[in-house]
């Protein structure tokens, strides 16, 4: 018996360093590369790609290499969809349905943000690229979970200031690239302008790679946040990419974005960490609406600042080696919400369970376990007003917005659209599926409840904030 026991102390006491340290490197690195209004139609493996004037090989390779989501939803403008991705709840929770110049913006530090949840769960963070989510102390990246950040706070529509019509620096915004590292005021780097815009997005990636080698050699999982800048306006590409493609600057921009998708990929690679890096490459929101910058939705209509699915469906590909099955194609509905919870359980973090969380883990379906995404619909907000449902295939619109100039229509009676067989949104089918309306009214009661149980933080809310109740 007692040889019996000394065995087994010996087994234990032997094995149990092994278990560790296969729990410390089965922990995945986790990069996530966001673009900024891409729309659906862009890439070659949705479409786009050559017919748009640009290959995209190393993003149409990507997709190939792990699951491509046909129907990854997003929010219409870029203010939401970043807050949605770092909390997990819907804007009109948070107060960040929009930007209104001139007022404060942005999460509230009450929000728990995806790179608080990573830190807390032994991740070195870092984000590098726009934030747009807060553009003051205690709103920063680094006041928000990231370790560190470079890039800009706000919008790249900012970069155009200083070469505008009678611009005045002495009472204008002064646009800047800035780095901090947690617990720093940001620092000043240099001027965002027109030069800066060109060149911001290999910056970016140089500052990614870093700190993607700097964890590595500490022995260190990482949760690097890759915002871009491109395609936002003003879409100017690269000086290695001007002229590139000869078929005008959007084209341009186009073959840099895969060519930085590239970067990130080859620098995983090269760094050996490959089977044990999970890959999120997605679209903030639909495509621009200004000549001469404007992209395309591939079938669908509309564009960004709407409901129609051009603004809510974006490009979306995950790749994680011997989890997520290679050359998975979905057409189920995914919100990018769903991220949070979803990579919680692989970063191995908890979901905060103090406040409403709108996202559903999808961890079973990115990894094959099931056909089925578990999310069946949506309620689809615009600024802070209620535009629609999307459920199953069927879209419900309340108001219509034809794009950002236009007005938008408050609707007498709802218009329905099958998304399968009408991708443009033009055939109302009130008539012939009536009985979708009550499904659909009755979850968007459903939502409306929650926000009576737990009241929104509203736009412009300072800090410190503290729910009532």
């Amino acid at each position: 018996m007692k040889r019996i026991c000394t065995s087994l102390i010996y087994l234990f006491i032997c094995v149990t360093p092994y278990l560790a340290a296969t729990d410390k490197h089965d922990k995945p690195n986790i990069v996530v590369m966001m673009v900024d209004n891409l729309g659906w139609g862009e890439l070659g493996v949705y479409g786009g790609g050559e017919l748009r004037g640009a290959a995209t090989p190393r993003l149409d390779e990507l997709a190939s290499q792990g699951m491509l989501l046909q129907n990854f939803n997003v929010e219409p403008q870029c203010t939401p969809s970043r807050s949605a991705f770092m909390t997990g709840r819907r804007p009109i929770r948070s107060g960040t349905t929009r930007v209104v110049w001139g007022m404060l913006y942005g999460m509230t530090n009450w929000e728990i943000t995806i790179a608080e949840l990573m830190s807390d769960a032994g991740y070195a963070t870092g984000m590098f690229g726009k934030w747009h989510v807060g553009d003051v102390p205690g709103r920063f990246p680094t006041d928000q979970g990231f370790d560190e950040w470079y890039g800009v706070a706000n919008t790249t529509d900012e970069a155009e200031y200083s070469s505008q019509f009678q611009y005045d620096e002495t009472v204008g915004t002064v646009p800047k690239i800035v780095k901090a590292k947690k617990g720093e005021i940001p620092r000043d780097v240099k001027r965002y302008d027109l030069q800066a815009r060109r060149e911001i997005d290999g910056d970016l990636n140089r500052k990614a790679i870093d700190f993607m080698k700097q964890s590595v050699k500490q022995d260190k999982p990482f949760f690097a946040f890759i915002p871009y800048t491109q395609p936002h306006l003003p879409t100017l590409p690269h000086p290695d990419f001007d002229g590139k493609t000869g078929n005008g600057h959007y084209a341009d921009v186009l073959a840099e974005i895969d060519f930085r998708a590239g970067e990130i990929l080859d620098a995983i690679d090269d760094l050996k960490i490959r089977d044990n890096t999970v890959v999120i490459w997605f679209s903030d929101n639909g495509p621009e609406h200004f000549y001469p910058w404007h992209g395309t939705s591939g079938p669908w209509k509309g564009g960004y600042f709407t409901a129609w699915e051009g603004s809510l469906r974006a490009p979306f590909m995950i790749r994680w080696p011997g989890h997520v099955p290679e050359k998975s194609v979905s057409n189920e509905i995914v919100h990018v919400v769903d991220l949070l919870p979803t990579l919680g359980d692989i970063a191995g973090y908890d979901v905060p369970n103090d406040r409403i969380i709108d996202g559903v883990n999808q961890f079973d379906f990115f990894t094959g376990k099931q056909e089925k995404s578990n999310l069946e619909g949506f309620i689809i907000y615009n600024n802070d007003d209620i535009y629609g449902y999307k459920w199953r295939n069927w879209k419900m619109h309340l108001v219509e917005l034809d794009d950002m100039n236009s007005e938008p229509r408050q609707l007498n009676v709802p218009r329905i659209y099958n998304l399968i067989t009408d991708p443009k949104e033009q055939y109302q089918m009130q008539e012939e599926a009536t009985w979708v309306l009550p499904v659909m009214f009755k979850k968007i009661v459903e939502f409306q409840k929650t926000l009576a149980e737990e009241p929104p933080i509203q736009l412009g809310t300072p800090d410190p904030y503290e729910p009532k109740g």
